[in-house]
């Protein structure tokens, strides 16, 4: 068997007389497609990730919020800011109505695993539930905006 100059793998003489085989060009110009193509898809598909982690956790407050409105109509108050989410969880000491757990598992963290931030009384409602988002800060926008449950 005898190989080009310029060609990998092996190679067969056709029945022209000629090797086949691919040259080093035609690999090359399938590498330059193969970028084209992994530079245009891969933004958008990373963009996607994002997109779904805000989705999730809008998903998780929700979940968190139905939980809680469940344990006030047990107990006829929300937990406090001290009790936390916990108390979704595990009974307060001072809670003698209190019928749950209210959650299947422990309280999730959010989809960039920080800790949902709660407050009961707060100033949008009798309490707020919300994550920092992907940036961990007060305020931010786009992926990096708060998700609330106001």
């Amino acid at each position: 068997m005898k190989y080009s100059k310029f060609s990998c793998g092996t190679q067969r003489q056709s029945s022209a007389g000629r090797y086949d085989g691919f040259t080093l060009l035609e690999l090359l110009v399938v590498m330059v497609i193969i970028g084209l193509l992994a530079s245009y898809v891969g933004p958008k598909y990373f963009n996607q990730i994002g997109k779904s982690e805000v989705k999730a956790a809008r998903a998780q407050l929700d979940a968190l919020d139905k939980s809680l409105d469940q344990y006030r109509l047990d107990t006829g108050h929300y937990p406090s800011t001290e009790q936390g989410l916990n108390a979704l969880v595990q009974p307060p000491a001072s809670e003698a109505k209190w019928s749950g757990p209210y959650l299947k598992k422990d309280v999730p963290l959010d989809p960039w695993g920080a800790a949902y931030q709660y407050k009961a009384p707060d100033e949008h409602g009798e309490f707020d539930l919300f994550s920092f988002g992907k940036d961990g800060q007060l305020g931010g926008t786009g992926e990096a905006a708060d998700i609330t449950n106001w």
